[in-house]
């Protein structure tokens, strides 16, 4: 876990000092915004809120709200418990869907996980899907999915889940899906779980 934090932060170092000598003042988060078409859905409206009044913080986890039905994501797939059951059950080479576990690291070592799924942690999505090739297997030991490639998103309760549903849809994944039940149906339903261990890369 430790390490691999680590080797995140060193990751991050690397990306900025590279856009830094590119002489690149705008940062990634500013750059999705401007270059983002007009759309009814925005992804400010689903990143992670500032702690204030009415809020709680419990075991220092961010919390996350999905905004009003009109913020919904177009286009955005939403799969259900039974579909993705078949989907790792199955493990036809020929499905490309890749699951995409947003949630934090510490998380996936409490529960485990959904067998197959990737680690990409909401909190460090922006830049996930903006870096580069290069950047992204820096940062997280493997290679970063293709942009032709169908993303399935769960997270615990499904919020996150549509945020990061939303972020790669603007960084140029035109099929993207979420499992609105995430991991609280997944778990309530006794679906199959993959045990992850600390300092295990989840590719």
């Amino acid at each position: 876990m430790a390490t691999r934090q680590a080797c995140q932060r060193l990751a991050l170092r690397r990306i900025a000092s590279r856009m830094t000598a590119a002489a690149a003042p705008v940062t990634v988060v500013a750059a999705a915004r401007t270059a983002a078409p007009a759309m009814t859905w925005t992804a400010p409206s689903l990143l992670p809120t500032a702690w204030g009044k009415g809020q709680s913080r419990s075991a220092g986890a961010v919390r996350w709200y999905s905004g009003s039905a009109e913020n919904q994501v177009p286009g955005s797939r939403i799969w259900g418990f039974d579909e993705i059951k078949t989907l790792v059950e199955k493990k036809d080479p020929k499905e490309k869907v890749i699951i995409v576990d947003v949630r934090e690291p510490s998380e996936l070592l409490d529960t485990g996980k959904i067998p197959g799924a990737i680690n990409i942690p909401i909190t460090s999505a922006v830049q996930s899907f903006h870096i580069s090739d290069e950047d992204f297997e820096d940062m997280y030991g493997y290679s970063r999915p293709p942009k032709d490639a169908p993303l399935l998103f769960y997270c615990k309760a499904g919020v996150r889940a549509k945020a990061a549903a939303g972020l790669a849809q603007h960084a140029g994944w035109e099929s993207v899906g979420e499992y609105s039940g995430s991991w609280l149906d997944w778990d309530k339903n006794k679906g199959p779980v993959e045990v992850v261990k600390p300092g295990k890369k989840d590719n």
